[in-house]
């Protein structure tokens, strides 16, 4: 269709100039002669003639052979087409008629391929575009002029076009059905993929496959940047990409340069050239790529043939030959056909000679050339061992009976896994080392740790300017680092991070930075710091198992410590406890008298005639006092007295100990557990003395236990105690590290606490976030309390042991996470190591490096030393209520005693008077009347009864002269009652 368009439009242009623009027409008896040849002898010739020519055709063979060449201007194929001609030097000669043109162009392609055509070509080589493939093949069909080509293949019947290049189709289709994929995204080009993209979509409909397609031909380098974003963000991670090896050379590298995480990768390249592919970048991302390799280039065939191409002299080379790529192996495959083909043709004598007029390739209808038919049939049956393996065609002139190797990129390069052919299909050959040798092989080179400044894990000498390499730092990190080396033998160099980060994913640009972009794009071999193991790091790095197990805590400005107050002693027991202890003991004393009056048993008798000082100082509190004066106004005072005295040994008085204060006294000393003199000799009595000993048992044993912790600690007032606290207020501003895990914690946290937290940390004015761990704890110190920072508890812990010893961890621990020593996705150092911190965390060395360097090198005392001294010492302060109230106490007791003295002295003195009053009138009385002996007893008995109670309880008796013997014991009773009298 694309040729009788093409003759119309000739026709038209030799209508007006009689020519067709820029070909050379042959003179009119040679075009008659083509004519006439084609349209099958309209000149009838002499038949002798016809059997010399018939004769000359069999016995001549030409000598030279022109063969056609269509290549871009500066194409890999060209040069190769000029190498593999220099190479064929066997009779007959190919003779090359190269036309270098714009292979998009179906113009530059007709007009050249017309050219080449009316030049008399037998063959011709070249390439072709999916805009100029279809002109190609109607003009080799209707001339039958054959075409070998090593461009992408395309479903056709034309038998005149020889493709060289295998199909993917069937290859592809079981590299996807032995990785089991049923999920992935295929990426074409509309050169070469159209054929597999409409195998792929036929068998997904059938298999309920889900697949994604992407035309690489309306994709800038932006939207492709656009896509990958996507795939990876709806982790579409198993990829076909089907181009040509320019453009997949393109794409690799817009991958690479993204430096996105390749590791849960796997891409798959429709090309049959994977070891012509430059994945130098791509291999550092350590991504999963499985690829076709078309040429061995193992086979010392090629590798002589290869080196032969390098050295081979081009004048018109201007850069450094290329490698042979392997579509300059078919290139070099089909001259080396095209010769073998001409070969057989001269060895079986058939005439190929283009006599006379070549033909008009415009001419409508096509004049077909008669040799065609037999060159077509000559290189189709061509069978032989090329640069590309088997070459071998069918009857339509497509590549058959050919082998692929499967390829795979490891951290090694690219290494064969298997083969695919048209009869076995996919067999996978791959034989994987243990990781053991496969890390053997690579001990000789050093690796780059990746690590970050972070006290204790990793610092910097103080005299690190006299050092060099990894002798600058020490720290936890430092010293593991060297413990995992040691362990696995390697020789590793410390690099710290470039942006001074842990590594966080940038929400835009979907980067990784810190030490986990490090990693990731593979500038850093293994991360030893205090990495934490999360999610979102493990999906894109591995963890070896955890070296610390902590999680994240609150740090805050330690409060001042509050000093004992004088009445601590009182602490261990609640203000309320105290005030109840206060209404018991008033209540059980309240009992205790009440129970004693009630009770029969409280009672007891008493004779009056005991002449001791107890029994008349009780006996006293049975009769009302009489005074001096009544007693010298009475006319029968002894005789009165004596009857009174003898109604008493008549009927004894009943006496009862526990009165109100005997009560309160008893009360006070059971609870002072000291004791009393007196105690209940009734069962209901005892009863209230019972439990109030078991109350004040218990009592006392609980305040003795507690005593002791509220004397020896001095307590620190906190203002918040845990997560809670701090969500329920506001005055206290709280925040994270800016980009580290403890941050994503609340950020990603479902728990209604830490929402809250979170939501008030991201909208709080100003930022509560902190760029490191140093601002964080520089900003706890100067808020004054006002701040508290969310961090790790093994660095709170360190800190809290550092100078100036105000920083404090209060709560428990929000979450419980690890952290852990990382490698790149695939790596061969990640088993080696895991198994080293295994083995450092039974030895107890991991334990070891952390009392090191969190304890041992502490500025603010071992977290367990200085108990026993610190607790059991008690200061003044502690303990000076007690001596306060014993100070009390003695002084009120001396107060009390001056008041008492003053006041019996005051009440002495008036009785005194009124005795010595007394006494002088009843003398007057006595001298006036002349009274003898009785009168001078009575006067006695007056004396008598002056006897007065003097200090501290003693007896002091007046010296009066003395009476007869018959009133001594009168007197006696007498001075008793007296003294019972003032003793009231």
């Amino acid at each position: 269709m694309f040729g009788r368009r093409g003759a119309t439009q000739t026709q038209k242009k030799r209508r007006m100039s009689g020519s067709v623009p820029g070909l050379r027409r042959p003179p009119r008896s040679e075009r008659h002669y083509a004519v006439g040849a084609a349209g099958g002898g309209s000149m009838r010739l002499p038949p002798l003639l016809l059997l010399l020519v018939g004769l000359c055709s069999g016995t001549s063979f030409p000598s030279n052979i022109n063969i056609g060449g269509l290549f871009p201007t500066g194409s890999h194929e060209y040069e190769v087409f000029r190498f593999a001609l220099s190479q064929q030097q066997d009779v007959p000669k190919l003779v090359p008629q190269v036309d270098m043109v714009d292979t998009g162009s179906s113009f530059s392609m007709t007009y050249a391929f017309c050219s080449q055509f009316s030049k008399g070509v037998y063959a011709i080589m070249g390439l072709y575009d999916r805009r100029t493939v279809n002109m190609l093949m109607s003009f080799c069909g209707s001339l039958h002029v054959c075409f070998v080509t090593p461009s992408f293949p395309v479903r056709t019947n034309n038998q005149f076009v020889l493709q060289l290049r295998p199909s993917l189709q069937e290859p592809v289709m079981a590299l996807l059905e032995a990785a089991y994929w049923t999920r992935f995204v295929y990426m074409y080009s509309a050169d070469s993929g159209l054929s597999v993209l409409q195998k792929i979509l036929d068998t997904a409909a059938e298999r309920s496959w889900q697949v994604t397609s992407v035309n690489l031909d309306v994709l800038t380098e932006a939207a492709f940047v656009k896509l990958l974003i996507d795939l990876d963000f709806k982790k579409d991670f198993q990829i076909v990409v089907d181009c040509e090896l320019e453009r997949l050379n393109s794409i690799l590298h817009v991958i690479a340069a993204q430096k996105r995480n390749l590791k849960n990768y796997h891409f798959i390249l429709a090309n049959l050239g994977f070891m012509d592919l430059n994945m130098t970048d791509l291999e550092k991302l350590g991504p999963n790529v499985t690829g076709f390799q078309l040429v061995n280039r193992s086979d010392p065939t090629v590798e002589k043939m290869h080196q032969d191409w390098l050295d081979f002299d081009n004048k018109d080379l201007k850069l450094a030959r290329r490698k042979l790529r392997y579509t300059g192996a078919l290139t070099y495959d089909g001259v080396v056909v095209m010769a073998t083909a001409f070969q057989n043709l001269r060895r079986q004598r058939i005439d190929i000679s283009r006599r006379g007029n070549a033909g008009e390739c415009l001419a409508n209808p096509p004049a077909p050339w008669g040799q065609g038919i037999d060159i077509q049939r000559a290189l189709q049956q061509v069978r032989l061992e090329g640069l590309t393996g088997r070459v071998q065609f069918d009857e339509r002139g497509h590549r058959t009976n050919y082998t692929l190797s499967v390829m795979e990129l490891s951290h090694t390069g690219a290494r064969k896994i298997g083969y695919w052919n048209e009869r076995r299909g996919y067999v996978n050959t791959a034989v994987y080392k243990p990781v053991q040798e496969e890390f053997y092989g690579l001990q000789n080179r050093t690796y780059v740790v990746t690590t970050i400044l972070e006290a204790p894990y990793m610092m910097l000498k103080k005299n690190h300017e006299q050092y060099e390499g990894n002798d600058r730092y020490e720290g936890y990190c430092a010293e593991l680092a060297a413990e995992i080396a040691k362990h696995v033998g390697f020789v590793y160099r410390l690099e710290l991070v470039g942006d001074g980060k842990y590594g966080a994913r940038d929400p835009d640009t979907k980067l990784w930075n810190g030490m986990v972009g490090e990693l990731v794009y593979g500038k850093a071999d293994v991360a030893v710091a205090p990495l934490t193991i999360t999610l979102v790091r493990e999906q894109v790095i591995d963890f070896t198992k955890p070296f610390m197990s902590l999680g994240i805590s609150i740090m805050i400005k330690k409060p001042i410590k509050s000093k004992p107050g004088v009445f601590s002693f009182l602490d261990p027991l609640a203000y309320e406890i105290w005030m109840c202890i206060v209404f018991a003991y008033i209540g059980v004393s309240v009992v205790l008298f009440l129970v004693s009056r009630f009770s029969p048993y409280e009672w007891k008798a008493e004779d009056s005639d005991d002449e001791d000082e107890t029994l008349a100082f009780s006996s006293s509190r049975r009769a009302p006092p009489i005074s001096s004066s009544e007693m010298a106004r009475s006319p029968g005072f002894p005789q009165n007295q004596n009857q009174n005295q003898q109604k008493e040994k008549e009927a004894p008085e009943h006496t009862n100990d526990f009165g109100i204060f005997n009560s309160l006294w008893f009360s006070l000393g059971a609870f002072m557990q000291q004791g009393c003199d007196i105690s209940p000799r009734s069962l209901s009595g005892r009863i209230v003395g019972g439990v109030w000993w078991f109350f004040t048992l218990i009592i006392i044993s609980s305040y003795t236990a507690n005593l002791a912790a509220f004397l020896t600690v001095e307590r620190m007032v906190s203002p918040i105690e845990g997560a809670e606290d701090l969500a329920k207020q506001t005055e206290i501003a709280y925040g994270t590290l800016d980009g580290g895990s403890t941050k994503e914690f609340f950020k990603r946290s479902k728990i209604a606490v830490f929402e809250k937290m979170w939501s008030y940390m991201r909208s709080a004015d100003p930022s509560v976030f902190v760029k490191n761990t140093n601002e964080g704890v520089v900003r706890v110190r100067k808020s004054k309390g006002k701040y508290a920072y969310l961090l790790e508890s093994s660095m709170n812990e360190y800190i809290e042991q550092r100078k100036p010893c105000d920083t404090m961890k209060v709560g428990g621990n929000l979450d419980s996470k690890g952290y852990g020593v990382a490698t790149p996705k695939g790596s061969a150092l990640r088993i080696p190591v895991n198994l080293a911190v295994l083995k450092l965390n039974e030895q107890a060395i991991l334990d070891k490096l952390k009392n090191k360097w969190w304890y041992d090198k502490g500025e603010c005392g071992h977290k367990d030393s200085g108990r026993k001294d610190k607790t059991s010492a008690l200061s003044l302060s502690n303990v000076a209520g007690v001596f306060y109230i014993l100070i009390g106490g003695l002084g009120l007791a001396m107060l009390v005693a001056l008041v008492e003295f003053c006041y019996k002295s005051r009440i002495e003195s008036r009785r005194m008077k009124e005795l010595i009053d007394a006494a002088m009138s009843t003398g007057h009385g006595v001298m006036a009347g002349g009274g003898g002996g009785e009168a001078g007893g009575g006067y006695r008995g007056g004396g008598g009864g002056a006897t007065l109670g003097g200090e501290n309880g003693r007896v002091m008796t007046h010296d009066f002269p003395n009476a007869g013997a018959q009133g001594l014991p009168c007197m006696k009773k007498a001075a008793g009652m007296g003294l019972s009298s003032s003793g009231m």
